[in-house]
């Protein structure tokens, strides 16, 4: 008699290799996009911020668990996946990853304001592209990407209005 569902576990001692892929990945991503990020620069203290900026504190606060549920989810969703659909989930994922760190590059190194936003832009349709391709093996991990996708679109909607406010120091 089987308990688990449609599609069989496999042991955990052989997915940790997968999680732990997931989890360096991540943690890449963290610590390459987080060298481009200088927020004590003259250039980005300069520039005008929305009321509704949140503190500098929360972006860390925020970002830890959303990179903690991205290594996860993927890792859940690259486990239940097979052959084709692993493969684009992996490229998917991949893909989501480089524009992610890419971000901190377009932004602070490239002190732009547009291009930045523009990145943002590119995210959101990754992480669309990503949560649909996670829901197809499994829903749950689906489900643990939606606070990424809504910081996402957050930092989308306040870089826009950062690039509006600022238009003249795009560098």
């Amino acid at each position: 008699m089987r308990i688990i569902g449609e599609r069989s576990q496999r042991p955990i001692r052989r997915n940790w290799p997968v999680y732990a892929a997931t989890t360096a990945a991540v943690t890449a991503t963290a610590v390459v996009g987080g060298r481009a990020v200088d927020a004590d620069s003259a250039w980005y203290r300069s520039l005008a911020k929305p009321p509704w900026q949140p503190p500098a504190w929360a972006f860390g606060a925020v970002w830890t668990p959303l990179y903690a549920s991205i290594a996860w989810a993927s890792g859940r969703a690259l486990v239940k996946a097979q052959g084709r659909e692993r493969r684009t989930l992996v490229a998917s994922l991949g893909v989501n990853l480089t524009l992610n760190t890419a971000w901190n590059w377009f932004f602070f190194r490239s002190r732009s304001p547009v291009a930045g936003a523009a990145g943002t832009v590119l995210l959101d349709l990754s992480n669309a592209d990503l949560i649909r391709r996670t829901a197809h093996a499994d829903q749950a991990a689906a489900a643990a990407l939606l606070p990424y996708a809504a910081w996402c679109a957050f930092a989308t909607a306040l870089n826009i209005d950062i690039a509006r406010r600022n238009r003249t120091k795009d560098h």
